[in-house]
């Protein structure tokens, strides 16, 4: 065996294992959860401060990965294709092809040989297996990923500020942190496991009503027109008087001539029209709230923002096509969220 070849194909393990590192701590760092490696940190452990400080300089430690990989990829190509072209010689010369042929047929062959090695052992091996254990791979990879990034910190440097200046340049702001913020999938899963091992309450069911309350929609939490009790608009303050001694409730709801809602009335406000003219007269129209309009397909949470900006309490459901089909009041919104509230409405 020719003394450049031992040596190529050493190299070339060396160099797919340096590759793999580099490929693995690189997503490993984007991909990991600080809701994983925070407390390991904060009890004591150094690798787990070292893996926070690279995700915190996210693109500090992406520039040392494609600096390493862009260096064992070129290194790859020059050192190990020779020897594998090379050692494939020597059976190719059994053979009654010219050297010509045989030089071609070796070197294409040692070229996919390499390029296979390098895409399945030196990339997707390592890919995968940092999206497989993400929070593993990063205590692991992320710690020699920081010590090569203080060593090659000034080509780093320079890179990373051509990079920037160019991303400037097109308008866009550099980032140097992976993000921060969790994913409502992330919240829920952390209260389970919160839960799940006793450090996190829930008997009253308010936390798991969180996360359920933002996928509900308006047309899930309205009361619909036909099951409400509902006033003609001229109602007067004996009709309030009669309709809570029949049905208990402190809110209704006044409809126009075609039973479309237009306003409600609170039993306060009309308490001080106590006059005999006045307590027969049509409430005044100054003194009849105005309804809110949402739309019975958006989000609840969307609603109740809506609301809470207009200070309405009390809300029409409408669809698409602009028809009424319930309202929504906002002591029924604030259920879906803290459980039963004790205060009469209407219904």
């Amino acid at each position: 065996m020719s003394g450049d070849i031992l040596p190529g194909i050493i190299w070339l393990v060396v160099l797919l294992v340096v590759n793999a590192f580099f490929v693995g701590a690189e997503f490993a760092v984007i991909s990991a959860r600080r809701s994983q490696i925070e407390p390991r940190a904060e009890a004591g452990s150094k690798a787990a401060k070292t893996t926070l400080w690279a995700m915190e300089h996210a693109t500090l430690m992406l520039a040392t990965s494609q600096l390493g990989i862009t260096v064992c990829s070129l290194v790859i190509l020059n050192v190990s294709e020779p020897a594998i072209h090379h050692l494939l010689e020597y059976p190719l010369a059994l053979t009654p092809l010219s050297p010509e042929l045989i030089g071609g047929i070796a070197f294409v062959i040692a070229l996919l040989l390499v390029t296979f090695l390098h895409v399945v052992f030196g990339e997707m091996v390592p890919k995968n297996l940092s999206f497989s254990v993400p929070d593993r791979a990063a205590l692991l990879l992320a710690p020699p990923l920081v010590l090569v990034s203080r060593v090659v910190r000034p080509v780093i440097w320079a890179l990373n500020g051509l990079a920037n200046l160019i991303l400037r340049a097109f308008r866009v702001t550099p980032k140097d942190e992976a993000t921060s913020t969790y994913t409502l999938d992330e919240v829920a899963s952390i209260v389970e496991q919160s839960t799940r091992e006793g450090v996190l309450a829930d008997a009253s069911g308010t936390v798991t009503a969180a996360f359920e309350f933002t996928a509900k929609k308006v047309g899930d939490v309205e009361v619909p027109i036909g099951e409400m009790v509902l006033l003609a608009a001229g109602s007067t303050p004996r009709d309030i008087q009669m309709a809570v001694s029949e049905h208990g409730y402190s809110r209704y709801i006044l409809t126009d001539d075609v039973g479309e809602p237009t306003g409600y009335l609170h039993l306060k406000d009309v308490l001080d029209l106590t006059t005999p003219e006045s307590f027969a007269e049509a409430v005044p129209a100054k003194r009849i709230r105005r309804l809110a309009s949402v739309s019975r397909d958006a989000d609840l949470e969307d609603a109740l923002a809506s609301m809470r900006r207009s200070g309405a309490h009390v809300a029409r459901s409408l669809t698409a096509e602009g028809v009424v089909t319930g309202v929504l009041f906002l002591e029924d919104i604030i259920e879906e969220l803290v459980g039963e509230v004790e205060d009469a409405t209407s219904a």
